[in-house]
Formats: structure tokens, sequence, C-alpha cells
């Protein structure tokens, strides 16, 4: 881990020309830094969260004309003191700045430095450092709202609960040991096993969040496959209400996968238009493009099965074909949608009888008219979120976080069965030791610098 007494300086916004960049300071020395490069009022003198106009300067030639903000430790993001230089937004003078900075004694920050120093210095637990990088890198309405509520300490809230009553406990069980040998019993053995079941109870509904928490972070990958000339390429560019993939006539137009995204209700769903795939081709170029369909299948949260609902009615072998198809996946346990476009060329009416007939859920659209796509939004959306999106409440979106409750629900798990059992302390507490740790390991009371340093690595330079 680096030395984390010395001052810091990073460029914070992201790199290319705008209107403002900004560089951030941070240490002991940051106000001494910026002032003997700042043309303006002395930086040294001025109250803590004050903004001050003036000028960069490199002797006496004028680097820029900036604004300067200035927060003085511990009331600040890393709990030092921190400047920020807003600067016009070249990529040269930016440089040329962070070059001075450094000339008058600070060092260039790492990955993450500025939200490890406010770990470090306590402003954050690691569960709200992570939350950082996560806010940052939100991309829908769901990930902004999961990275908030942890950045503000929900998540940690949380945990906090589950380790104080298990401490409480915890140190009941270990002052027995003391007096093992009067047969004495300080913790109230029913009033334990009572804890065991609310913190199994709370730490399994965090753990079961994870699902819909990777959905939230990571997005959904839904593949569109089906037949050629089903209408997947239609029904992409339905979905996205813009003409991104060419629809034609001809079997085979689609040689190749295409990616889209489109949020539906806060979650972001990676649409994969696929190559048409039949049984018999000789292209050679369109039989690639069938392996990498399949292939996006096999990895896809969500397959679209789009079938043609006028072939569909004109022929058995077609109706046994979907049957088959539908089987496969149940097989597979794929999560799928079977969706039976042309329905304004079948009829609706006809459709929806002979798919009961053959006991196939499906849903009935027509992507040239934009019919019932909405429908198919709505299933979607329910496909992955099954009601379990909440306005507040604690989501796992981290995998880190998500192994560490595996261990913690074990150790719960080893010590309701020594309890069953009626193990003496001596023989609960190392389960109960190890549980402790794991809830600890979540929020950074209980780490290793190899790990921080891993888990801030991933942060961008300037936070």
């Amino acid at each position: 881990m680096l030395n984390n007494t010395d001052t810091i300086v990073a460029i914070a916004t992201p790199p290319g020309e705008g209107a403002i960049g900004i560089i951030r300071l941070s240490g002991g020395d940051a106000i001494a830094i910026a002032n003997s490069i700042f043309a303006g009022k002395d930086l040294s003198q001025q109250s803590t969260h004050t903004i001050h106009y003036g000028k960069i300067m490199d002797g006496e030639r004028i680097v820029d004309e900036v604004v300067v903000s200035l927060y003085k430790g511990p009331k600040s993001y890393t709990g030092e003191d921190v400047v920020e230089i807003s600067c016009h937004g070249s990529d040269y003078v930016l440089q040329q700045v962070i070059g001075l900075c450094i000339k008058h004694g600070a060092r260039m920050a790492t990955p993450g430095e500025f939200t490890l120093r406010a770990f470090l210095g306590g402003k954050l637990d690691l569960t709200q450092a992570e939350a950082v990088a996560d806010l940052i890198a939100s991309n829908s309405a769901s990930a902004h709202r999961a990275a908030i509520h942890n950045l503000r300490g929900g998540f940690s809230e949380d945990l906090k609960q589950m380790r104080e009553q298990l401490i409480m406990f915890s140190a009941l069980i270990e002052l027995e040991l003391d007096f093992s040998q009067e047969d004495v019993e300080f913790a109230d053995r029913t009033k334990f096993y009572e804890l065991i079941g609310r913190i199994t109870a709370a730490a399994e509904e965090l753990h079961r969040s994870f699902r819909l928490g990777n959905v939230i972070k990571n997005g959904v990958s839904v593949a569109i496959v089906g037949k050629p000339n089903a209408g997947k390429s239609t029904l992409l560019n339905a979905l996205l209400n813009e003409e991104r993939a060419i629809v034609s006539e001809i079997a085979g137009t689609t040689r190749d996968t295409i990616e889209e995204l489109l949020n539906i209700n806060g979650i972001l769903f990676r649409l994969i238009d696929t190559a048409g795939i039949r049984e018999h081709s000789i292209d050679t170029i369109e039989l690639q493009g069938m392996e990498r369909s399949r292939d996006a299948m096999g990895k896809a949260d969500v397959v679209v099965y789009l079938f043609d609902l006028v072939q569909y009615l004109r022929s058995d072998f077609e109706q046994l074909e979907l049957i088959k198809q539908a089987e496969a996946f149940e097989q597979g346990k794929t999560n799928y949608l079977l969706v039976g476009n042309k329905v304004d060329e079948a009829g609706r009416p006809q459709a929806m009888a002979a798919l009961q007939n053959a006991r196939l859920n499906a849903i009935l659209i027509s992507a040239r008219n934009k019919d019932n796509i909405q429908e198919l939004k709505t299933a979607l959306y329910d496909q992955v979120v099954q009601g379990d999106i909440k306005q507040e409440g604690t989501i796992i979106t981290n995998a880190r976080h998500f192994a560490a409750l595996e261990e913690v629900l074990k150790s719960l798990t080893d010590i309701k069965n020594g309890m069953d059992n009626n193990l003496p302390g001596d023989l609960l507490s190392p389960d109960i030791r190890r549980c402790l740790h794991y809830l600890g390991e979540i929020t950074g009371e209980v780490t290793t610098e190899d790990k921080l340093d891993y888990i801030f690595s991933k942060f961008c330079i300037g936070k």
C-alpha cells in the first residue's frame, strides 16, 4: 500500500476536451501547494468550504484562469485538506497544472486513492467506498438507486445491527469460559437461538437479492432467436423504436449478431439480434452467423424465441417443432419467452386457439405494426425482476459481498447445529468468531492490505 501521508493529485474529470476540467489535491500540503501556484487570495488564510477566483501561474506566465475550492480536514471527502482546481477543459492546460502541482511537492494519485484515504480516515466503510465506484458506473435508475442506498450506509447499517447483537452474545459466551469450573451460563440460550434465526433470515434475504442485484448492475442479455424471416430484425427495431437493423424478405440477411441497449423501467436490457437458425444452408458466412446465434443463445440471460404465426398455422411440422423447442428450453432450464410474430396476418383468434390447443404460452405481436410491443417489454421486465425491486432496502450488487455472505450463512448454520446438539460455549465460539469475521470483512472492519489494494485499484484515478 502506498504512503498515505503525502499529498496526492489527479484529474477528477473524464479525459477529452470539455468546458471544465477539475484537478483534485488531497493531503497535508494540499493548500500550501495550491497556494504556491495560485495568484489571488492567500488560500492558507481562507475558511473551509469556500471558493476563490484567480490565476494559476508558472513563474510570470499565466497558465489559466481558475476557480479554487477549499475543503479543510476533517470536513472533506478524504478527511484531509482537499483542494479542487476548476480549470478550462483543455488537456494541455490540465497537464500543465498537474505538472506544477508535482513540481511543488505533490505526487500522482493511484486509482481509487482518494476514496481509499476516505476509507482509512474513517469517512466511509468499505461497502460505502465500493458504492462510490458503483455510483460512478451506474447507467440506469435501479443501479443508481442501489448505489445511493449503499453509499448512504443502508447496507452497512444492516450488517452493523447483525454484528453488534452477535458480538454481545459472543462476549457472554466467552465470559462463560472464564467460569467453566463453576458451570454457569451468562448467555440466555433461548434468546441466542432466536437471534441466530433473525440474523439468518436477514442474511438469506441479502444473499437472495444478489440475483436481482447482478441484473441491476450488469444488465440483462436478451438473445432474439428464431428461423430466418421470423422478423427478428424488425422486432429489434420495434423494441428500440428506430431502424437499427436491416430488414429484408431475403432469408439470411442478418449474418452476424447485432447488440443494442434498451432501458425498461430502469433496468438495462442488452438486445442481441441473431442470424436466423435453419437446418440446411451451404452459405459459409451464414453458417458462421448461425453458430454465433447458438453461442449467444447459450450465454443469454433471457431467450426470446420468435416464430412466424402464419407458418405455424399452415404447417403441422412447424407446430411440432415449436413444441420441441419449448420442451428443450424447459429441460435446459432456459429463461425464455415464446413470441409469435405477424399476428396481423395470421389472425389473433385463430393463433390463440392453436397455441392453447398445443398448451403453449406465447406473446402475440406484430413487429411490423409495433402491435403488443409494450406487452413484450413488460414480460421481459417481469421475467428477470419478478416483483423483487423495492424503492427502499438493500440489494447486493457486489460479488465480494455475496461470497462473504455465503460464508456468514455457513457459519450461522454451524452455530445453529451446535446449539441443537447442546454444544458447550468453547465449541460454539469458533463458529461465532468466523461469522463475525466475514461480517466484518464486508464492511472493512476485518481486511488485509492486499485486498484493499485490489478493491481500490478498480476505481478511476481521480476518485
